[in-house]
């Protein structure tokens, strides 16, 4: 499994003109499901983005997590994390997993997500997404499992 993290100050998805996902300060989290990946992957991913400690402490060192900081987490499906782009001039996409595996995969991220988690909102799996950010910092991290 693979996330793109961005801290920030906002961020919302829309589909078709309408907001379907949105937090204020926190995390925005482009997943990518690869083939194979099983619970113990897809829960040691939940377990690093909400404790990866990219936010300031006391003396503005990262040193704190989204749980300490009780920020929001938006997880957005983005399958093309996984393309592979070492040759040629177009992405391939065989390392990314099928659809229906991806879907469970995503599915089942949100939802230990929001076991853990108060503030967790999500993009739509398999819809054309327009995806708006403030980064803070910028601060950008890329975390596989």
């Amino acid at each position: 499994m693979i996330a793109l993290i961005q801290r920030v100050r906002e961020a919302k998805v829309e589909v078709a003109g309408r907001c379907v996902g949105r937090i204020g300060g926190g995390l925005l989290a482009l997943t990518a499901v690869q083939p194979g990946d099983d619970d113990g992957r897809i829960r040691r991913m939940c377990e690093r983005l909400l404790n990866y400690r990219v936010f300031a402490d006391e003396a503005g060192r990262m040193n704190r997590s989204l749980t300490q900081t009780g920020g929001g987490l938006l997880l957005v499906p983005q399958f093309t994390l996984a393309a592979d782009t070492r040759k040629g001039l177009r992405p391939s996409f065989t390392s990314a997993a099928p659809p229906a595996e991806a879907r469970a995969g995503f599915d089942r991220l949100l939802a230990l997500a929001r076991e853990q988690h108060p503030h967790v909102s999500s993009g739509e799996f398999g819809a054309d997404m327009q995806v708006s950010l403030v980064n803070d910092g910028p601060v950008t991290f890329w975390l596989e499992t």
